[in-house]
């Protein structure tokens, strides 16, 4: 046991005594793009990465899985696109109602609509007052009046204790703009020329007209046409003409004989 003890120590101090291993050489340092995507930038890129790629294949997958209900997202989204990209703005309604101005003012007071004449000059008076205004609303646009400038110095107009509340917009509402037309001033503009004053003493029957038919419409442009035309007579007709005309002159002839001898 004593033998054993003295090589235990013998093993023990050689141990002690032998040199402590050299530590392991760092790693070289890699190229930028390593470094780079090893930074926490780069982790966080990647997992954003992954996250899209991941939400992507999902929508895939599903779209393959339910077409039809793939097909009506689609369809609003695109319908919802189109209406945005065909919004009308403040310049365009300013274009179309000076369009229509000039469309009433070709024609004669007396044939005019009065609702079209009406609702046109009430929106360009209240344009030249500055109380015609214009809000953007995504898919559509609306048209609004006031009732004073906003430059106005008025305690009415600087107010905002006496201005009006927002319950009472809907009924300020002048115009809808949607899909690249304004809706109330087309629908004002329907028979612009037709004047409904000037047929209220007719009866009832007279009063309510309607469209012609195709064949009403083809008879009348044949009948433009043909009035156009030179007028062409046959052989005989000529003679007839001829004849009768003759026959004119003799009978004058004969009574203006009569009268001179009856002169004489």
């Amino acid at each position: 046991m004593a033998s054993l003890r003295v090589v235990k120590r013998l093993f023990c101090a050689a141990a002690e005594a032998a040199p402590a291993p050299a530590p392991a050489p760092a790693p070289a340092p890699g190229s930028r793009w390593e470094r780079l995507k090893a930074s926490k930038a780069g982790v966080w890129c990647r997992s954003l990465l992954s996250d899209y790629k991941e939400a992507c294949r999902e929508v895939f997958v599903g779209a393959w899985e339910r077409p039809i209900k793939a097909s009506v997202y689609m369809t609003l989204v695109g319908g919802a696109w189109a209406c945005f990209y065909t919004k009308p703005d403040q310049s365009s309604f300013e274009a179309t109602l000076l369009e229509r101005c000039g469309q009433l003012g070709l024609l004669s007071p007396w044939i005019r609509n009065g609702t079209s004449d009406s609702h046109v000059q009430n929106l360009v008076k209240l344009r030249n007052e500055g109380r015609l205004h214009h809000v953007s609303l995504g898919l559509l646009s609306l048209v609004y009046r006031t009732e004073y400038d906003p430059d106005a110095t008025l305690y009415e107009a600087q107010c905002a204790n006496v201005s009006p509340r927002w319950r009472e917009f809907p009924q300020r509402i002048l115009d809808v703009g949607f899909v690249g037309r304004w809706w109330i001033l087309d629908s004002k503009m329907k028979d612009y020329d037709v004047n409904n004053e000037e047929f209220k003493h007719l009866p009832a029957h007279m009063q309510a007209t309607s469209p012609p038919s195709v064949q009403e419409v083809e008879r009348s442009e044949r009948l433009h046409k043909e009035s156009w035309l030179a007028l062409t007579m046959e052989d005989e007709q000529i003679e007839t003409i001829v004849v009768e005309g003759k026959q004119e002159s003799v009978s004058e002839e004969s009574s203006t004989n009569q009268l001179k001898q009856q002169q004489t």
